[in-house]
């Protein structure tokens, strides 16, 4: 029994069914850009009937509101010479609806057996995905600008902090050129000396870019440099190394840290090495795995003879003592060869042995 084949009439009616099921507004147009057929969705989102829709020209729906020159180009220039076009944005303020953004999708039918062609347009309302879109945007060059702020303010605190830690330096270096005592001026000087060691690792700091995340390799490299600098002088021989992984420390830590290898460097620098040595070396090594991390700094000086960096070793091990355990870290000194202090932070990871003295100075 054969199947019979579907009328002009019974074509055109599924056509009409399928325009129908579709929920975004669709419109079948002729090649004079005649309304065919539409789609329910494109009635009850542009408020338009039946009525005054078939067989009207498309430019000429709902008092002119598709007489759009975007829409124009489209169907009138593009579609003709490439028969298909997607995601073709168009801005209007529909009377009755409002402004709204929509996608058009065309695309030219071309048949066979006729020389009739047939347009399929097919719209897409993005206006509340626009709107998202510019609200994000929005809020981004916000942030950003909230972002720079920020960065001017920390840069202009950094700049006072620094200045003024600078004039309490020569403040307390000129008290302890004008005072008689002897005991006075070492202390002054001593205290002379910590403030240009918070100057250092603050300006270090700033160097960094004033990030939460610090590498610490870069960081204690340029501080040793620096205190290598003012604290050794031309006529020593005296070499101060760094060794560290790619390891990263949150700022806040980086101070702690900074400031420890600074007590340690200039306690090595002033006291290891009595007489000049061609081979004086002063070697700060950072290592980490996870959560854990070591920091030893340690010399080939006269070791046992070095005053022992602790609490009863005067201001400078008391500050040692104290930032190790802002750190949650615990402290270990050997003195077989020359001078070594161990700064070690457990964590969650495992450290590997630490090399020895003899194998690090080596």
């Amino acid at each position: 029994m054969n199947t019979p084949i579907p009328g002009i009439e019974d074509a055109q009616t599924l056509a009409q069914a399928i325009v129908d099921t579709i929920h975004e507004p669709l419109l079948v147009l002729d090649a004079r850009l005649r309304v065919l057929a539409a789609s329910r969705a494109f009635y009850d989102i542009f408020r338009v009937d039946p009525e005054h829709t078939m067989g009207c020209l498309l430019y000429d729906l709902g008092d002119g509101q598709w007489n759009i020159p975007a829409l124009r180009l489209l169907l009138e220039t593009i579609i003709p010479e490439k028969t298909a076009m997607d995601g073709f944005e168009v801005d209007h303020d529909f009377p009755g609806v409002g402004p709204r953004t929509m996608l058009l999708n065309a695309r030219k039918v071309i048949y066979e057996t006729s020389a009739n062609t047939t347009i399929l347009l097919a719209f897409t309302d993005v206006t509340a995905r626009r709107a998202i879109e510019r609200e994000k945007a929005e809020l981004l060059e916000r942030t950003e600008e909230l972002l720079r702020q920020k960065q001017m303010l920390l840069q202009e605190m950094q700049h006072r902090v620094a200045n003024s830690l600078q004039i309490i330096a020569s403040i307390l270096l000129i008290k302890a050129r004008a005072v008689t005592s002897e005991e006075t001026r070492h202390h002054l000087k001593d205290a002379h000396q910590r403030v240009l060691s918070v100057a250092e690792v603050q300006s270090q700091l700033h160097a960094s870019g004033g990030v939460d995340q610090i590498e610490v390799g870069p960081y204690l490299t340029k501080l040793c440099d620096s205190l290598s600098a003012s604290m050794i002088g031309e006529t020593q021989a005296m070499l101060v190394r760094v060794e560290a992984d790619h390891g990263l420390i949150g700022s806040d830590k980086a101070v702690s840290m900074g400031l420890i290898v600074t007590e340690l460097v200039i306690n090595a620098i002033k006291y290891a090495f009595p007489t000049n040595r061609a081979d004086a070396l002063v070697l700060v090594r950072y290592e980490s795995t996870g959560d854990a991390w070591a920091l030893i700094v340690q010399d080939n000086g006269i070791g046992a003879d070095t005053p022992v960096p602790s609490a009863h070793g005067g201001l400078g091990g008391a500050i040692v003592e104290a930032l190790v355990k802002q750190l949650d870290a615990h402290m270990t000194l050997s003195t077989s060869p020359g001078m070594t202090v161990s700064i070690r932070h457990t964590g969650e990871g495992v450290l590997g042995s630490a090399t020895s003295p003899a194998q690090a100075m080596s």
